[in-house]
């Protein structure tokens, strides 16, 4: 399998990113992970012209290969005021269905505090409808983020629980993306009668 993680956070250091480096090593000798942390690339917000996509030297073809490339995406977003980050919220939109339909991904919320649910359910809402990613059942929501995941072992009972839940839904993650390699394959080669004009959700 071939992952990407997708930290949304627009600070460097940033609680996201630690969360996605967290990930990476929990994934399997045999699996390709690559993170892409959104703050350290200069991306045009989109104006709904494919071609802002590439203005001013973006590296939008960078991650839009890496994305291509994807058998399963992890999104992680830190909660701004109860809504996941505007760096996320432009990736998703310029990602092309070319590339993400009927891909898993887990969504992950990173809060400093005891909330965190927001992110989550404005991401199944309305940020899954055109690019066609397939979020799977399971979430992460990582609560008082500052207080876990910061050594080898687990400090707590909570930290060990919440370890314990990454490698399921990393577990269940590759599950989804061998499951649905066969309706991408399926798309491709067989595809429904004009699918094309169907590339858009209602």
């Amino acid at each position: 399998m071939e992952l990407v993680i997708v930290s949304g956070s627009q600070r460097k250091d940033s609680q996201s990113a630690k969360v996605a480096q967290y990930l990476m090593q929990q994934m399997l000798p045999s699996h390709t992970v690559k993170h892409i942390e959104l703050c350290q690339y200069q991306l045009p917000f989109w104006d709904g012209d494919p071609e802002s996509k590439t203005t001013d030297g973006s590296r939008w073809p960078f991650i839009s290969h890496q994305v291509k490339r994807a058998d399963a995406l992890i999104l992680i977003t830190p909660e701004w005021g109860g809504m996941a980050s505007p760096l996320m919220k432009n990736f998703l939109l310029m990602c092309d269905n070319q590339d993400t339909a009927h891909k898993p991904a887990l969504l992950v919320s990173v809060v400093s505090g005891i909330s965190g649910a927001y992110p989550i359910a404005e991401l199944r809402m309305n940020a899954l409808k055109n690019n066609k990613l397939v979020a799977t059942p399971d979430h992460l929501i990582i609560r008082n983020v500052e207080q876990v995941l910061n050594t080898e072992q687990a400090i707590d009972d909570r930290d060990k629980h919440l370890r314990e839940r990454i490698d399921y839904c990393l577990y269940m993650l590759a599950q989804y993306s061998e499951a649905l390699s066969v309706i991408r394959t399926n798309h491709q080669d067989k595809p429904y009668p004009k699918q094309q004009e169907y590339s858009y959700g209602m």
